[in-house]
């Protein structure tokens, strides 16, 4: 296969919590050397192992502030009293670059990227097998209490109304299959003939050489 330019793309996954999206997020990102995860701007502190520019870009509100009346964040939101943001420079630099960008984001954040990058974005939505095991996982991740994973439950049957906004829904009964359905998404769409900038010249120069021979 030549070797043909590509604008990159940006993958978003969405899921209700307890689905799979982390976990399949993570595999993704460790078995695809084009791949990362877009980085986000936050007003909230710093948490114990968290490390400045790999897990947040910490800045304060006013920096915040600065950056959305100048158009810099592709979207943005503002959760229990603490802004987050994706920020524009980063993302259109590694697309021009030919690299592919990861977003973890709600139904909000992708409809928001959706508006500003257009065709840039690919849409996945992670659903559970069923209720009832959407309940066992996040009763067995052992971290919340009942009254938090009732709330939990309750959310995502929200957010599972807007599944049918999404380009594609994997349906994450095999953490295997699921990856595999996701990757399968990517690479597809990573051949989409908008994507390949170059293969105009490829074709050209093929076909010039197929006349003058």
């Amino acid at each position: 296969m030549p070797d043909v330019n590509r604008r990159g793309l940006m993958l978003v996954l969405s899921s209700p919590s307890g689905a799979g999206k982390t976990t399949i997020s993570r595999r993704l990102l460790e078995e695809d050397d084009n791949l990362e995860l877009s980085v986000s701007v936050t007003t909230r502190p710093m948490r114990p192992g968290e490390v400045d520019g790999r897990d947040y870009h910490f800045i304060d509100d006013a920096r915040f502030k600065e950056m959305v009346a100048a158009h810099e964040l592709l979207e943005h939101a503002t959760v229990f009293a603490n802004s987050y943001g994706t920020p524009r420079g980063p993302v259109e630099e590694a697309l021009s670059a030919g690299r592919d960008i990861l977003f973890d984001v709600d139904w909000q954040g992708a409809q928001q990227l959706g508006a500003a990058m257009g065709q840039d974005l690919v849409s996945v939505f992670i659903l559970p097998p069923s209720a009832m095991e959407l309940h066992r996982r996040l009763v067995n991740r052992a971290s919340d209490p009942e009254d938090v994973v009732r709330h939990r439950m309750a959310k995502a049957s929200d957010e599972m109304g807007h599944w049918d906004a999404y380009d594609y829904v994997v349906v994450n009964e095999n953490i295997d299959h699921s990856v595999g359905g996701v990757r399968a998404v990517l690479h597809a769409e990573r051949l989409k003939r908008e994507r390949q900038i170059g293969m105009a010249d490829f074709v050209n120069d093929m076909r010039r050489e197929l006349d003058e021979g």
